[in-house]
């Protein structure tokens, strides 16, 4: 039997969310999940979600995305500066998680968002963490774009056809965002609205928050809001 692809918007350290819905989701190892970045800060327990992920690498084919959130511990790790622009926008939940101190970091966790990769492309879909720089071949893609660019809603579809699936801009409704070719499921789960996560191959949305609750499965179209 043909395993499923799954994607999951923005976690920012909200474990309980993510456990409940990867306890629902019965991953294996036939399975894909497409982390698609911002695992860390904001929320109350990076180390717990990271923790939470290497344990579910060990029963599905998980891959992670590079988001601006891991680009920025990573480069805490470069300068004191660096550092404290970090704390200054998530990172200090982060470090909570890690009683304020750098080498309470495992090196597991370390190598994790190490091994992120910029983007991740199938046969139908193409996932990133931001956004992409019009009409430029996605090996050519700058960071810049990648993990920083908010989404306009202007966006046309990719001109290879494929569905472009996202994060990083934050939907303040906690519903998936939907337009041509385009979806976004960053629904802002630090905030208290349910994280979400995408089955690709049937369109339903499967959402759980930081209180536990797990949400039914609803299709994508009935849930999402429009551009």
């Amino acid at each position: 039997m043909a395993g499923r692809t799954f994607a999951i918007g923005d976690i920012h350290g909200c474990r309980i969310a993510l456990d409940v819905l990867c306890d629902s989701l019965g991953l294996t190892g036939q399975d894909t999940f497409v982390v698609l970045g911002d695992v860390v800060d904001r929320g109350p327990d990076t180390r717990g979600a990271i923790d939470s992920l290497l344990e579910l690498q060990k029963s599905c084919r998980l891959i992670l995305l590079l988001g601006n959130h891991e680009e920025m511990m990573l480069d805490a790790y470069v300068s004191k500066v660096n550092f404290h622009r970090w704390l200054m926008v998530g990172g200090r939940e982060a470090m909570d998680s890690y009683e304020m101190r750098m080498e309470n970091i495992p090196d597991s966790h370390r190598a994790f968002l190490k091994s992120a990769v910029d983007y991740y492309q199938t046969e139908t879909e193409i996932y990133i963490h931001a956004n992409l720089e019009p009409e430029v071949p996605l090996e050519k893609q700058k960071p810049r774009w990648l993990r920083w660019e908010h989404l306009t809603g202007m966006e046309y579809p990719h001109e290879s056809g494929k569905r472009v699936l996202c994060g990083h801009t934050q939907q303040k409704s906690g519903r998936p965002l939907v337009w041509d070719g385009w979806v976004c499921l960053d629904t802002g789960a630090y905030r208290g609205n349910p994280l979400t996560c995408l089955e690709i191959e049937t369109d339903l949305v499967y959402q759980a928050d930081e209180n536990g609750k797990l949400y039914s499965a609803r299709p994508l179209q009935e849930i999402a809001s429009r551009r």
